[in-house]
């Protein structure tokens, strides 16, 4: 991939999962990749483990006030921002007779709110330096929705809507906006699943896996790179068949 080599590159929820397989994956291409995670501690290891430039800062998406000082504190120190994933995100599952009012704020909190406020804080700079790259991490579940996940199929479809606009509000300061929509992935939580639940699961798939974190570090790669430079407003589906637009 073509023009990642000193981009800045911060990755939200990067210290685990598919975060770290994307901040790892843009390390690799060249890029100075910032490791944003609520858990301070998991995002230093994870910065220290990349090795070279990379370094981490501590970041809750769902508090405004600390994801604007978190970026003022990263443009001060970069001198600039290239690159914004917005990969942070929870599930408090549960059917939605029976879903918990707090437990669907939690989850749009996050997953949809802590995306804005990052994208906000981004914007300035990156239409400064007339230069910006923005991927949202969707899901498979935001257009095809799911039992027991109304709170996350909806902040997930919201953030489709959100990426969209972005695209179309910044595209003249050469600022593209993507989502990429992953299916069902190989990760903690799904691991976490009975073995006749993740088969169910696979029997969905054409490709008859689950998704690798790196399937999705993929991805995103391409949309931030310069081959992917007159790409913008769009969902890169990556669930291996199970769901085609």
């Amino acid at each position: 991939m073509s023009g990642l080599t000193g981009k800045v590159a911060l990755i939200t929820g990067g210290a685990q999962g598919i975060g770290l397989a994307i901040a790892t994956a843009l390390h690799q291409a060249g890029a100075v990749v910032v490791v944003g995670d609520l858990d301070e501690a998991k995002a230093k290891e994870a910065a220290a483990g990349l090795g070279g430039e990379a370094s981490s800062i501590r970041l809750n998406v769902a508090d405004e006030q600390d994801v604007k000082q978190a970026v003022a504190q990263l443009i001060a120190e970069r001198q600039r921002i290239d690159i914004l994933v917005c990969n942070a995100g929870i599930t408090r599952d549960g059917l939605l007779l029976r879903m918990k009012p707090e437990d669907w704020d939690a989850v749009l909190a996050v997953n949809l709110h802590g995306t804005f406020y990052c994208i906000k804080q981004v914007l300035p700079a990156m239409t400064k330096q007339r230069y910006g790259r923005i991927v949202t991490i969707s899901s498979i579940v935001g257009v095809m929705g799911n039992a027991g996940q109304a709170n996350y199929a909806a902040s997930k479809a919201a953030v489709i809507g959100l990426t969209k606009s972005v695209a179309r509000e910044y595209a003249g300061r050469n600022v593209t906006a993507n989502a990429v929509a992953p299916g069902f992935i190989d990760t903690a939580m799904t691991q976490k699943l009975p073995d006749s639940v993740k088969q169910q699961l696979r029997d969905q798939i054409p490709l008859a896996r689950l998704g690798t974190p790196q399937d999705i570090a993929a991805a995103v790669k391409f949309l931030v790179s310069d081959d992917a430079a007159y790409i913008t407003g769009q969902v890169l589906h990556v669930n291996g068949g199970m769901w085609m637009g």
